[in-house]
């Protein structure tokens, strides 16, 4: 069993992140070994042709190479709500590998990339609910079945053995679509040790979005009923748009509307406002 030590000035520095470089990886990991990942298997049969193909074979053999390898991580994420090429730049990767990351991140989790950040940012909107209802030892005790809060001590087998005592530095908490068990990222000069962990409801990740109802598209048309729809977790006008295929002044105009009426709320986070249906829009959508 591993554990992590936590002191007073730990657990007041625990946050969230969403890291696109691990899940990259851990994507990457799951097309090797599509048995283990059976929830994926949409997505997987999708991208397995992209690793055949000689276009991008070649470019992506440093990834294969390194993600063979049980010791390859990523760097934890740095803020929140990171890009991509803001973790890379840090990772400090061979030109090579860096290359082979953002060739497969082009052509293979990019594009899905709203729908899976989507999926994460909601697991982190339920977790920091909940840390605000019941307080930090209910969110560990629930964030994952191999954890265990004992004490001033997080204690997994998913832990390494000779954990870190964080030393006031805190530690960042990170939902991965892609991950089947828990995994401590270490800390660098400049990040926290990071806990990658399996997010919630990933198993709807690759269903097939229904449309709205007629009957609440007829309310309030068919393109304003699918994007409220959509804004059952937290999202942005860009992943908005992305999903629904409206372009991004109309996406804009209908969520100004909704906003209107009360059927969504909206909040900013730094450079991003993000979207979620209120009540109003939440019951509107259960009747419908």
């Amino acid at each position: 069993m591993g554990e992590v030590r936590f002191g007073v000035p730990d657990v007041v520095g625990i946050r969230f992140a969403v890291s696109p470089l691990w899940e990259t990886v851990a994507g990457f990991r799951a097309t090797v070994d599509p048995g283990r990942h059976a929830v994926h298997l949409p997505w997987i049969k999708s991208v397995l042709p992209l690793r055949e193909d000689r276009s991008l074979a070649g470019r992506i053999a440093p990834l294969r190479a390194a993600a063979a390898s049980p010791a390859f991580t990523t760097p934890p994420p740095r803020c929140p709500l990171a890009e991509f090429e803001e973790e890379l730049a840090p990772m400090g990767a061979a030109p090579e590998l860096a290359g082979a990351l953002r060739a497969w991140w082009e052509a293979a989790v990019r594009p899905y990339w709203p729908r899976i950040r989507a999926v994460l940012e909601a697991d982190i909107a339920y977790r920091t609910r909940q840390l605000a209802e019941d307080g930090i030892q209910e969110v560990f005790a629930r964030l994952h079945p191999s954890l265990h809060w004992t004490g001033d001590r997080l204690v997994s087998a998913d832990l390494p053995p000779a954990g870190p005592d964080l030393g006031g530095t805190g530690i960042v908490l990170a939902p991965s679509a892609f991950a089947a068990r828990c995994r401590l990222l270490a800390g660098t000069a400049t990040a926290p040790p990071a806990l990658v962990y399996p997010s919630r409801a990933v198993g709807g990740l690759w269903e097939r979005r229904c449309g709205p109802a007629d009957g609440l598209a007829r309310l309030l048309g068919r393109s304003r009923a699918r994007l409220l729809a959509l804004t059952g977790s937290p999202s942005t006008t860009t992943q908005l748009a992305a999903v629904s295929g409206l372009s991004l002044g109309a996406v804009s105009q209908h969520l100004s509307v909704l906003r209107d009426a009360g059927l969504v709320t909206s909040h900013r986070y730094r450079r991003e406002v993000h979207y979620t249906a209120s009540e109003l829009g939440t019951a509107l959508l259960e009747r419908s």
